[in-house]
């Protein structure tokens, strides 16, 4: 595992007046998005040094170990995968040395022996069909629907109900009453069928082949699709030795220093340069900065103190919405689910704690059998993650493990649980919030508001997975970094614009 040595909680030096031809551009922000600018700005011979708030590297790509030896058992309390079809972040995985890290992410709805949670209870995936189509059947009584039109509508509630915040899910049972099983009517869904019994469906091929479809869906469900989709899809893969490791290469590559622990307070802007404000009370210290790369989330830029933006600016900042969203993970003696045939995946749990992660069983080798093995038990995003994120850490940790206990009664064996450990996205102070949303925006609203997001001002410019079109994953922060690049290079004289690493395979 590589790691970096960067500098914790000194006082950040005080910037020595610079000519143009060598400035120094101050990155706020150690998440995948300042990382990523602050690596390519050194390749185009900038001088750059990164702030952050917190005593870690990564933002919300967060890796949780449980213990420091070698082999300990870790889960993914932040990203945890990656589309394929997401060039920029596979360009990087393979830049930084970690292609051979790449597997497969068995996601929901793939392992046949996971549980989904159902009007009658916890049942098997490949049970799942005769008690998923019921329910459908049931809240639609008396409609004329074909056996594998009803199939569809079960199949979708069962993706939408696993994955989609309360709202959501309520607003796909009405779409389904409405209107959008008559346009699933008028297609041919043969193709799309799957199993013996033609009893499930490829969901997302058949959105795929058939795009018209999705005018039956209201507008806030619709513009999740794509992240329903996306989450559910075969085509994810994740890294073997964990996520931070994309954080921390990228860290040992950036020449310049890297502070962490420091809290900035407030920015002010001016023609010719920024003052960063560090630290709280009444006499903050006062950094003056050639260039100030901001990849601060709005949730939180807009409770610091923002001097010299214009009105526009300060609207946006306020306005971009972030869905909250909560993981706790469970570290356990021994995988007790590969004794029921489990053998990694997902399943969708239900209740309070929504969807449950399995770690592969082999592990890869990367982790020692002999300090046990852990889970994400309970993934929420939404009203579902406030709720959750709203308990006490000991609490939200009883909740889940007694709530998981349902399905997996072997959990609460006396002995079984070793640790527990989880993390609030709506609550944490350097996120206040797990991702962007833009639900409910057609396309050139989403658009609109993430050029507003981007917009500099003068020499402060912005970056993030809010100022991305693909939001809510590392494929956003890569993307407005990359953007974020190009827009101070083509700012500062005298320095031509390099093609970034990150956009050879763009």
């Amino acid at each position: 595992m590589q790691t970096t040595t960067v500098m914790q909680s000194r006082p950040v030096p005080r910037a020595r007046r610079r000519t143009r031809a060598n400035s120094t551009v101050s990155v706020v922000g150690a998440g995948m998005a300042g990382l990523v600018a602050a690596y390519e700005l050194e390749r185009l011979g900038f001088r750059v040094e990164v702030i952050e708030g917190s005593r870690r590297l990564g933002g919300r790509v967060h890796t949780h170990r449980f213990g420091a030896a070698e082999g300990a058992p870790f889960v993914e309390l932040g990203a945890m995968r990656i589309p394929t079809g997401h060039h920029r972040t596979m360009h990087y995985v393979e830049h930084l040395g970690l292609a051979d890290q790449v597997r497969p992410f068995t996601t929901l709805l793939s392992e046949e022996n996971a549980f989904l949670a159902t009007s009658t209870g916890h049942v098997r995936l490949r049970d799942a069909p005769r008690a998923l189509i019921a329910d459908v059947r049931a809240s639609l009584p008396g409609a004329p629907y074909r056996e594998e039109t009803v199939v569809f509508g079960a199949w979708l509630a069962a993706v939408v109900d696993a994955v989609a915040p309360p709202g959501l899910r309520t607003g796909l049972r009405a779409d389904l009453a409405r209107n959008l099983l008559d346009l699933v009517e008028e297609v041919d869904l043969s193709p799309h069928l799957l199993g013996h019994a033609k009893d499930r469906i490829d969901v997302h091929g058949l959105f795929a082949a058939h795009p018209g479809i999705r005018a039956g869906c209201g507008d806030r469900l619709n513009s999740f699709l794509d992240d329903i989709l996306t989450e559910t899809s075969p085509e994810l893969v994740r890294l073997a030795c964990g996520m931070d490791q994309l954080a921390q290469r990228l860290a040992a590559r950036i020449r310049g220093p890297i502070w962490l622990g420091q809290r900035v307070s407030g920015f002010e802007v001016a023609p010719d340069h920024v003052l960063v404000r560090l630290g709280g009370g009444p006499s903050p210290a006062v950094r003056r900065c050639d260039y100030v790369l901001c990849t601060v989330p709005f949730s939180v830029l807009r409770s610091l103190t923002l001097t010299g933006f214009d009105d526009d600016k300060l609207a946006v900042v306020r306005e971009v919405d972030y869905c909250p969203a909560t993981k706790v993970a469970v570290h356990v003696r021994e995988p007790f689910w590969e004794r029921e045939g489990i053998r990694g995946g997902a399943s969708f749990s239900g209740g309070r704690i929504r969807q449950t992660y399995y770690p592969p069983s082999e592990a890869e080798g990367t982790t020692d059998p002999s300090l046990g093995a852990a889970l994400l038990a309970s993934y929420t995003i939404g009203e579902d993650a406030e709720h959750l994120g709203a308990m006490p850490p000991a609490q939200r940790h009883r909740t889940v493990v007694e709530e998981l206990g349902r399905m997996h009664p072997q959990l609460l064996r006396r002995g079984m649980v070793r640790g527990v450990a989880s993390l609030a996205w709506g609550g944490h102070p350097w996120t206040a919030g797990g991702c962007t949303i833009r639900w409910g925006q057609d396309a050139a609203a989403c658009e609109e508001q993430r050029r507003r997001a981007v917009r500099p001002q003068h020499r402060m410019f912005f970056a993030g997975e809010h100022c991305a079109s693909e939001p809510a994953w590392i494929e956003g922060a890569v993307e407005s970094a990359l953007e974020a690049v190009t827009l101070i290079a083509r700012h500062a004289p005298g320095r031509g614009v390099v093609e970034p690493a990150g956009l050879e395979a763009a």
